[in-house]
Order: structure tokens, then sequence, then C-alpha cells
């Protein structure tokens, strides 16, 4: 079920905006005469199709793309079987080199309007809710794996990233400390104060969300929240509000501490201590499989909520759109200076559907749907033949020189930069599959 959940949310997040980012193309085309034939969400074959006037619209099988196929241009469809005879007027080859700048600049317009929007909206139905420095360093932190790893402690302290103080926990695993170079924590430790260097290419141990998710987190003391009908805290009797004090007999502190218990005791009976207002009561209970008890943690931790009025999430909306690109690109600059391998970097659509997850939240598809927005504007603005940054440096050319390239030179451009593309697509499928299956 997990498995067609994250498919789910990949697909219908790609339908959306490939959707939207073809309609930037075909509403550009429209508006200058130019004859759209096809607009289709997907790829071939063909589930349904309807015409409305003079173009196709509709559903290939498969979900990953799409595209709008307009009269007269070279593009991913091969379709050479006009190229040799007279420009009609409808054609995109006819049109002034502005016009077809823009058509070709559409679907990036849209996604960043599209993605920005979406970060907007978000900034201002949900705020901001972080916990403070101050907050998580009463408890300190608990160190994952590849947080040991590098040096880190459970219950270390961490009071500065980069040598300065910080004020939102999140900061700790952002993008600059990641994708920056020669990053660092400062903690306290049993009263003293350690620098933790962070390796150049640490951002690659950190392509797995399970890892990045693992990596660092505070230490939560908690009391049970919402329970889950049918599981066994609700088998046992555990009561939303009450406070485990044991399990099997160990003392338990932190939510953490639980959770490494649970794992240890998957699928067999044990005793859990709670206690309920002034007494504690001993409850035998089966853990679950997979290791869960089936109820939600409640923090006991203060978390810092800020609402921002319109005209504010408009700012920190947009900034947080720009950021994605921001990020790309220094996460580019990683690969290119070898401190990160592409391998471990780049993701395909197995890698992209586990980071939506096996659960539908609303709230994280929307805030993915966004991020990838961003990511597939800047993915077609790079200036690579068959991408639209491809046919908008040589429209660039056309209009700064004057001169137009031959259909020769754009038909071979075109086939270079599918072979370029389809090569990427089945290094990211092929990387995605082997990243799962070892």
């Amino acid at each position: 079920m997990e498995i067609l959940i994250m498919a789910g949310q990949l697909i219908l997040g790609l339908s959306i905006l490939v959707g939207l980012h073809e309609w930037g193309h075909m509403a550009a085309a429209k508006l200058f005469g130019m004859r759209v034939e096809k607009y289709f969400i997907g790829f071939p074959p063909k589930i349904f199709s309807f015409h409305r006037g003079e173009t196709e619209y509709g559903i290939g099988a498969i979900p990953l793309g799409g595209f709008v196929k307009i009269s007269g241009m070279i593009d991913e469809s091969m379709d050479m079987s006009t190229i040799n005879q007279e420009p009609q007027p409808w054609e995109f080859r006819s049109k002034p080199a502005w016009q077809r700048l823009i058509v070709m600049l559409g679907g990036i317009i849209v996604n960043v309007i599209v993605g920005i929007i979406i970060f907007i909206a978000i900034a201002y139905q949900e705020g901001d809710r972080f916990l403070s420095s101050t907050e998580v360093n009463k408890n300190g932190i608990v160190a994952g794996e590849l947080a040991q790893e590098i040096g880190l402690k459970t219950g270390d302290k961490i009071v500065r990233v980069n040598g300065k103080p910080f004020d939102d926990f999140s900061q700790v695993i952002s993008s600059d400390v990641f994708l920056g170079s020669n990053s660092s924590y400062t903690v306290s430790r049993d009263g003293k104060e350690i620098e933790i260097d962070i390796p150049n290419n640490f951002i690659e141990k950190l392509s797995d969300p399970d890892e990045k998710r693992n990596f660092i987190r505070a230490r939560e003391p908690f009391t049970i929240g919402e329970i889950i009908p049918g599981m066994p805290a609700a088998k046992a009797g555990i009561k939303e509000g009450d406070k485990v004090v044991s399990i099997n007999g160990k003392p338990v502190e932190f939510f953490h501490q639980l959770q490494d218990e649970l794992q240890k005791l998957k699928g067999k009976p044990t005793s859990l201590v709670v206690q309920r207002g002034a007494e504690q009561k001993t409850l035998p209970i089966k853990v679950s499989e997979d290791g869960t008890l089936g109820f939600y943690p409640k923090s006991l931790l203060n978390y810092t909520t800020t609402e921002y009025t319109f005209g504010e999430a408009v700012q920190v909306g947009t900034e947080n759109a720009f950021a994605v690109v921001y990020n790309n690109i220094k996460g580019f600059g990683k690969i290119f200076r070898g401190e990160v391998s592409a391998s471990k970097a780049l993701s395909g659509p197995i890698g992209i559907a586990r980071l939506f997850g096996g659960v539908w939240d609303w709230s994280r598809f929307w805030e993915l749907t966004g991020l990838l927005s961003m990511v597939l504007a800047f993915m077609n603005a790079l200036p690579i033949p068959a991408l639209d940054g491809g046919h908008a440096v040589i429209l660039s050319y056309e209009i700064i020189s004057g001169r137009k390239p031959s259909d020769k030179f754009l038909e071979n451009a075109q086939k270079v930069g599918m072979v370029l593309l389809l090569g990427l697509m089945a290094f990211a499928i092929f990387n995605d599959v082997w990243k799962v299956v070892f």
C-alpha cells in the first residue's frame, strides 16, 4: 500500500506540474497565432484524447512527462515532414525570433509562477513552526548513525553552526550546512565545547530520506498522543495522556529511547509501565512486527509558531521558492568540483516518490510539489539541446546576431539533446534501482 501511495503522489504531482508546464508553451504559441496540433499529459501509448479546434488534447499511458506539438517546430517528436516546405504563417518557424523565444520560455515561466504561489500559500496557511535552539538544548540531540560517524553523540548540545549561533533547529540540517564547504558544528559536551567538522561530500550519505530524517533529532520528552484503533496500544488499554515510565524493565524518558527498545522487541510480548495521574500502571503488551505500539507521541518541548500576514507570506514564500533554485545551483557546483558523486546526488522517479513517503499528507504533498515545480523550471532552463534552455540559447543567438541557424543544425542539435536526455533518464532510473536494491 505504501508503494501505491508513493506512486500516486508522484504521478499526481508530476501530472499537475507537467500539465501546467506544457500549457505555458501552448498558451504562448496560441497567443502568437501558432497552430498547436497536440497537447498531451503523459507519453504514448494514448489512453484517450479529444479535439477542440485545431488541437488534440489527450492523456498518455506513461505518466512521467508530457508534450505539446507546435506546427513547424523541431521538437522531441523529430517530425521533419514539413522541414523542406515553405513556412506557413501559422507555423513556429515563420514567427519572429522574440515570439519563438517567449514560447520556449513559457513552460519555465509557468513553473516558476506555480512554485512561488505554492510556497506563498504554504507560508500563509501554515506559517512557521520550529524548535528553538534553547528548547532543543534543554535535553540535547539524538545522534543517528551518520551523525555518530562525524563525531556527534546523543546528548550533545549544538551551540553554533558554521561558527554562528542559530535560532531555528532546522538550520542545523539546512542546505547552507551540507551544500556549503568546510561546514562545522560547535557542540557542548560535558561542559566543554568541541568542534565537529562536516566533510564536504557528506551530503552524499544523506541522499536517503530516512538517513536525513534520522541524522539529528531533538531528544523529546513525551506523553501518549492519539492512539490508533486496533493497534497494540489500544488493545493494551493505553490512554491518551499516559506517560511511559519503562518498557521491559528499561527506564524511558525520551521518545527515541522507547523507539530503540521497541526495535529490539519486534513481535514479542513485554510489559509497559505508564504514569496515569497519580498512579503507575503495568500493562502487558505485544509489540507489532514493525516495532511500533500504534500511537502518536505528544512532544513536551515547546515549539515556536510564527504566523504571517499575506504580505509577509508573499516575501517568505518567494524567498523559499528561489532558495530551491539556489540550492540546485550549489548542488551542481559540488558535483562539478568532485565533492559529490553524481550517482549519489541525482534521483529519478523512484527517489522522488520516496520523498513523498508512504502516507498521504496533503501538506507535505504541496510542499514537495512546489519544490518540484522550481526544480522542473531550473532543469528545463539548462542550456542543453532538446530542453527549453537549449532552444532559448539558440534563439537568443539569432536575436543578437540576426542570423537564423539552419534547419539541419537545429535537427542535429535536437538529436544530440535527445540522446543526452535519454541517457540521463536511463542513468537516473538505474541509479534509483541500485540504491533500493543495494
